[in-house]
C-alpha cells in the first residue's frame, strides 16, 4: 500500500472533477479524500496498491469531460489508512 498527495492544476474547478474522482476512486480501489484548494487547484490524498493507484494517476491526469488538466504533482506521504474515499469541503 501507498499513500499519495496530489495536487491537480488546470480546468479542475466547476468541471465535476471531486465526483469523478471520487468515482474513479471507487472503481480503482482507492481511499482517501479529494477537495478545491484556494488557488482553483484540486487536491487529492490517495492510497491504495500501487496497480491501483497507477490506474488512478492515469485517471487523473485526464480527468472528466470538461476539464483541462495542465499538471498532476505527486508526492508520496504517510499511510493514514483511509477508510473510505470522500469530498471534503474547504475549511
Amino acid at each position: 500500500m501507498q499513500h499519495f498527495n496530489l495536487t491537480i492544476t488546470g480546468r479542475v474547478q466547476r468541471v465535476g472533477f471531486r465526483f469523478s474522482a471520487m468515482e474513479a476512486a471507487y472503481r480503482y480501489s482507492v481511499r482517501g479524500f479529494v477537495m478545491n484548494s484556494g488557488d482553483n487547484d484540486v487536491v487529492i490524498e490517495a492510497e491504495g496498491t500501487p496497480e491501483n493507484l497507477d490506474k488512478f494517476l492515469n485517471w487523473c491526469r485526464k480527468g472528466p469531460m470538461g476539464s483541462k488538466v495542465e499538471q498532476v504533482a505527486v508526492a508520496e506521504g504517510d499511510m493514514k489508512h483511509y477508510a473510505t474515499f470522500e469530498i471534503v469541503n474547504r475549511s
